[in-house]
């Protein structure tokens, strides 16, 4: 494995296309499918060096947790792959691109984005304090549709909010899946998730009510977009049936088939949502 390779490794680079494609729809609608090329260069630029030092961080901070913890003694920190200096390193490096891709975009962006960055690095920490870190996940990733607005307008509205809100209630559904398969460590080494705190069963129920709000917020959003139409709504019923068939696939707390439930349908749900706005902008 290259270096290279193992840092992208590290950080799930494929991961990006939870978030991607909901900072892509706001700069759209933003824009009304007309965006500057270079204005949606330095949004996915700011997005990746986000994501990225938000990723590395938190396996930098959680690097003793993940050498106890058997189920990710392998990562590649604890495994020796990579050092702790390095994630450091590349954790600088990803901050200031996301920065720089903020200065070179607008003043507000530059202004904001020690905030974006203070509210993605914290996540790291919020499972030491409460079971509602996955809230705080959501967030960090719910305030891209945010930022790719401002990128576009530099001015806030009520479309970026709603989808932000979608987006931060999706992740935290998809999160408290997730964090199910820890639940017994960390309830023994004093983590905080829902499924450590309540148990499981309540913990896949809060996953429920969390993804019935993020339809309703996704709803609200799309309602909000004057340039879209009756299709982007056909979208969110698309949206409802995938996030049903997650939830049926851990139905009763059975894990097995979580890397389905997990990695595959959310990825479905970012990029089928795109695609109809794509559809709804420019063919109807």
């Amino acid at each position: 494995m290259t270096l290279i390779s193992r840092y992208m490794s590290l950080i799930k680079f494929e991961h990006t296309i939870f978030a991607l494609p909901f900072a892509l729809i706001s700069l759209l609608v933003a824009s009304d499918g007309r965006p500057n090329l270079m204005t949606l260069l330095w949004v996915m630029v700011a997005m990746v060096g986000a994501r990225s030092a938000a990723m590395a961080f938190n396996r930098l901070v959680d690097a003793d947790i993940d050498a106890d913890n058997p189920r990710t003694a392998d990562r590649h920190i604890p495994a020796g792959m990579i050092s702790r200096v390095g994630a450091s390193v590349f954790v600088l490096i990803s901050a200031a691109l996301l920065v720089f891709a903020a200065y070179m975009l607008n003043p507000l962006c530059f202004k904001l984005s020690p905030v974006a960055l203070i509210v993605v690095l914290a996540y790291s920490y919020m499972k030491r304090i409460t079971p509602m870190a996955h809230l705080v996940l959501g967030l960090g990733l719910g305030i891209a549709p945010v930022g790719a607005w401002l990128a576009v307008t530099g001015q806030f509205a009520a479309f970026p909010l709603w989808l932000s809100a979608a987006v931060m209630f999706w992740v935290a559904g998809f999160d408290a899946i997730y964090g199910c398969q820890d639940a017994e460590y960390d309830r023994q080494v004093g983590l905080h998730s829902l499924a450590s705190r309540f148990g499981v069963e309540k913990a896949l129920t809060f996953s429920r009510v969390f993804h019935v709000l993020s339809v309703a917020f996704m709803a609200g959003a799309f309602r909000r977009a004057d340039n879209l139409g009756t299709l982007s709504m056909v979208g969110v019923a698309v949206m409802i049936v995938l996030l049903g068939w997650e939830q049926s696939l851990v139905r009763g707390g059975d894990l097995r088939r979580i890397d389905k439930a997990f990695f595959e349908i959310n990825s479905w749900i970012g990029m089928m949502l795109l695609a109809v706005v794509l559809v709804d902008l420019y063919l109807i």
